[in-house]
């Protein structure tokens, strides 16, 4: 296994599975060269319906260049109604063609502005409004531009189909036919941690720690070379004056969250202290706040599927001492989608019989996302989870924080498969994953190339 970019090595991502060159090239050279269409589970009445027992009108939206929060608002502002009132079960980049579900209280089909870049399909009606566990997964197509070594894709599709332990349960092609099974590291992707940016786990890391301070520093400080002149000399200048009145000066204005936090330390009397800098830390909206956290977390998950890669250990299937989760049976067909609430701790005795079940795929070996709640592992795989937790100086307790900061944890599959279609001109990359995975830890395998160009 070859070295990771040093991008990646530096959210835990330690190695590539596959040793063949990458294809090299780009991803996201127009937006129609990459397209996702949501894989849900959501049913629908008709029109026809009552809106009193089904008052969420359901329609389908295709969007060019829009993010989906942005989307939202817009549809929202054109019906005059609450953004609260419109719901999605998974965001969506605005980069790429997107084809994803949509819910509106209260709304008429008539009601639906017309919006440029997106065409809408009304479905039906629904007695609830969508959420994220609508979401099962999501169905990639993926042009790979400007590609310096295309034909090496095949040879890498050989070894990921190895790698997943693929060899040996399938035959030629998937089960429908629909393309090659390959496996990969279920890593979370440089998206999790900030493509330009990496900091959030960073961020997260003193929150766990409880050092308000150095979360606050982490965020506002930190330049890369990524970023604009001006904006490295605004963090370099907070790191090394803690002016923090001077710096709103400085910092640009499209970085709000920065402001939003320099102004609330700017407002203290004297010094800040670490309550101060906690209250200027839950200046960011909730979400962010819980993805810094979320991004600590995810961090030590890489770290823990590196270190399981660098002792040899298999990801498709489990040795003793692994805790296991089973498939989700209502998942779409094709679809491989683990349900961690159902979890089992694999002994001795149990080792052959459940790896049958991952061989099936109805089971799969997991890795923790450390929280309160998280159990950890026995045998070999327990020695790796405490070794990256000391490593970081984390336990499960350090998770017990105020607010939108607490964490009860979970486990996640440390393997995704799909079924992989693979077109050569132009190189096009066509798949489906589970929801929570990311399209771009498939694509890091046949690009190798820095992850700001996988977008």
């Amino acid at each position: 296994m070859r070295p990771a970019h040093p991008t990646e090595r530096a959210v835990g991502i330690d190695r590539y599975v596959s040793d063949a060159d990458g294809v090299g090239g780009r991803l996201r050279t127009a937006d129609d060269h990459f397209r996702v269409r949501e894989l849900e589970r959501f049913d629908t009445e008709s029109l026809e319906a009552s809106t009193d027992a089904y008052p969420h009108l359901v329609f389908r939206a295709t969007l060019r260049g829009w993010d989906t929060n942005d989307f939202a608002s817009r549809v929202s502002d054109a019906l005059g109604i609450s953004r609260e009132r419109v719901n999605w079960a998974g965001t969506k980049d605005k980069y790429a063609v997107t084809t994803q579900l949509f819910s509106v209280y209260g709304a008429e089909p008539e009601d639906l502005p017309d919006v440029d870049g997106a065409d809408l399909e009304v479905l039906g009606r629904a007695g609830r409004n969508l959420e994220f566990g609508d979401l099962a997964g999501n169905a990639f197509e993926i042009v790979v531009g400007d590609p310096e070594r295309p034909a090496n894709a095949e040879t890498i599709t050989d070894e990921l189909r190895e790698f997943g332990g693929l060899e040996r349960q399938r035959g030629e092609d998937g089960a429908d036919g629909s393309g090659t099974p390959i496996g990969v590291p279920n890593f979370f992707g440089q998206q999790r941690f900030g493509s330009r940016r990496p900091v959030t786990h960073k961020v997260g890391l003193e929150i766990v720690r409880e050092n308000w301070e150095g979360a606050v520093m982490a965020y506002l400080g930190n330049p890369t070379d990524a970023e604009p002149e001006g904006t490295q000399e605004a963090r370099a200048f907070v790191e090394e004056t803690r002016d923090w009145q001077a710096a709103l000066e400085r910092i640009p204005n499209r970085l709000r969250y920065e402001r939003s936090m320099c102004h609330a330390l700017a407002e203290c009397d004297g010094e800040p202290g670490p309550e101060e800098f906690r209250t200027a830390l839950e200046r960011v909206p909730s979400n962010l706040q819980r993805l810094f956290v979320h991004a600590a977390q995810s961090y030590a998950f890489n770290r823990t599927l590196s270190e399981r890669l660098e002792r040899g250990l298999p990801f498709d299937r489990p040795v003793a001492g692994d805790v296991v989760c089973f498939s989700d049976a209502d998942a779409p067909e094709g679809l491989e989608l683990p349900d961690t609430d159902r979890l089992q701790r694999v002994d001795e005795r149990r080792v052959d019989a459940v790896t049958r079940h991952c061989e099936r795929g109805r089971a799969f070996v997991t890795a923790p996302l450390v929280g309160t709640d998280t159990e950890l592992a026995d045998g070999e795989q327990g020695e790796i989870e405490r070794d990256v937790l000391d490593e970081l100086d984390l336990e499960p307790g350090d998770f017990d924080l105020p607010g939108e900061f607490h964490s009860t944890g979970t486990r996640r599959a440390i393997l995704v498969r799909t079924d992989l279609g693979l077109e050569r001109e132009p190189l096009t990359l066509s798949f489906s994953l589970p929801k929570g995975s990311y399209a771009t830890v498939v694509a890091r395998e046949y690009l190798k190339v820095d992850p700001i160009e996988l977008g």
